[in-house]
């Protein structure tokens, strides 16, 4: 039981990274990764949303699907996860103001973040029960914070390297996050064989 719980969380993190290997939240990963605090607050904030709207949609889909209403799935899941980026966005405000000033307008569209739609609506597809999907929630929300932090890290390396002019800005960039995504596909077959499920 736990190695399955295990190589779900696993597997989302590393195997099936939302930014690196769906291509699922590009927008704050080339936007918030310039600075490592910033790119870890995002991170963190995607997380939560992602855990939060997971533990939201997936009861709000059984009930759906009780009623005969499957095909209203992405106007709800919208509508919830709206509404908790509003609230986090109030909180982190309130309690966090130099992480709300240095996420600026990247936290606002968390709500148009396709990674939390996506996580929220891969999960039913896959058919975890609703302990699994809440793992996989987790898992696709560090596997978020870990691409956001390292890329932050590769893009410092990078503006230090000083490239050549005509591929400084987002050109080195979306080389930079193309060579990252490929570096993720080493792990492919590794929780397979670690976990055995």
């Amino acid at each position: 039981m736990m190695a399955q719980y295990a190589s779900i969380l696993f597997s989302m993190v590393l195997v099936n990274n939302f930014v690196l290997v769906r291509f699922l939240g590009i927008c704050p990963f080339l936007g918030v990764s310039k600075k490592l605090d910033s790119a870890a607050g995002m991170g963190a904030a995607v997380t939560l949303v992602i855990v939060l709207a997971i533990a939201v949609t997936w009861p709000i889909q059984q009930l759906l699907v009780a009623w005969g209403l499957e095909y209203l799935q992405t106007i709800a899941f919208i509508l919830v996860i709206a509404t908790l980026v509003q609230l986090l966005e109030m909180a982190i405000k309130r309690f966090i103001p130099p992480l709300y000033e240095s996420l600026g307008v990247y936290l606002p569209l968390i709500t148009t973040n396709c990674a939390v739609l996506g996580a929220a609506i891969l999960t039913i597809d896959e058919g975890y029960t609703y302990p699994q999907a809440l793992v996989a929630g987790l898992g696709a929300g560090l596997g978020f914070l870990l691409a956001m932090v390292i890329f932050s890290g590769v893009r410092k390396r990078v503006e230090d390297a000083e490239p050549p002019e005509c591929f400084r800005g987002m050109p080195i960039t979306l080389i930079s996050a193309a060579i990252t995504a490929i570096a993720f596909m080493g792990f492919s077959g590794v929780i397979d064989h670690l976990f055995g499920v």
